[in-house]
């Protein structure tokens, strides 16, 4: 049922650490401009001990919570049923409540990542490169599942790493090869290089950046923009962002919620823009 704008209604986004989110400024732009004014979205530090104990004191106000790491894989045997994205990737983000208990778990970043991806112009691509092996990666190859026809080549720093992603691969459906970090440079040729990597990793990669580079999608949002990014888009390439993609996957966290569609896409990326300004 969709929410009424006098209904009081929690949501907030858990985590550790989470200080640093941006999700409830996003949350709280888009219930501003759909006019929920009895909506609350907060944050919450919670590790993957603490959340049971958390679901347990959820009460019939709750219309649903934001997941980040380390809790994407520990919510699973808290909830009633996830849809079959969150499933492909083992990894669910977002948690939607009913008044009556009942919990669903989803994964909006992997429909996020396609609707980013789709803003900057990229419907399809022949091949790509992703640097990096974490949760985030397994959640880009379920997206270039959907926007790529060929190989995807992934450079990791382990052969533990590799033979992961080579699975992940083969549960998405997507043609996998794997690559030391060491030969990470020539990823950045790849018509799309999706870089899921911490702070400053690929910074060393930035004088890699060919003439006329393609597309990077960087998930990173502060520090922004990248070194890597910030060369990229000096030699032309086109650039998509981590706020990008928290932007497009809120968009979708906020329609589940709420009931309410579409969420304010641009209201919440002027919120996002301006909070990271003031940082």
């Amino acid at each position: 049922m969709p929410a009424r704008a006098t209904d009081a209604r929690r949501a907030a986004v858990l985590g550790s650490p989470i200080a640093h989110s941006l999700s409830p400024v996003l949350h709280r732009a888009a219930y501003e401009e759909l006019g929920l004014a009895g909506w609350s979205y907060d944050r919450f530090e919670i590790d993957e001990e603490a959340l049971p104990a958390f679901f347990d004191g959820l009460g019939p106000e709750w219309a649903g919570l934001s997941l980040t790491m380390p809790l994407k894989r520990a919510v699973i045997p808290l909830l009633d049923e996830i849809s079959d994205t969150a499933a492909s990737v083992g990894a669910v983000n977002t948690v939607v409540c009913t008044e009556d208990g009942r919990r669903t778990g989803d994964n909006t970043d992997i429909p996020g990542m396609v609707a980013a991806l789709r803003e900057h112009g990229i419907e399809q691509v022949e091949s790509a490169a992703i640097l990096g092996a974490g949760a985030t990666a397994s959640s880009a190859l379920a997206a270039l599942a959907r926007v790529c026809t060929g190989e995807v080549v992934a450079y990791v720093r382990s052969e533990a790493r590799a033979a992961e992603m080579r699975q992940w691969g083969e549960r998405l459906g997507v043609e996998v090869r794997t690559a030391h970090w060491s030969d990470a440079e020539h990823a950045l040729r790849a018509p799309l290089v999706i870089a899921t990597t911490p702070a400053g990793t690929t910074d060393a990669l930035a004088t890699a950046v060919p003439e006329r580079p393609a597309t990077l999608f960087d998930v990173l949002y502060d520090p922004w923009p990248t070194a890597l990014a910030s060369r990229w888009s000096m030699a032309g390439g086109a650039v998509v962002s981590g706020l990008d993609l928290l932007v497009h996957q809120a968009v979708l966290q906020v329609e589940q919620m709420t009931g309410r569609a579409p969420a304010p896409l641009d209201a919440m990326r002027r919120a996002g823009e301006k909070a990271l300004a003031e940082r």
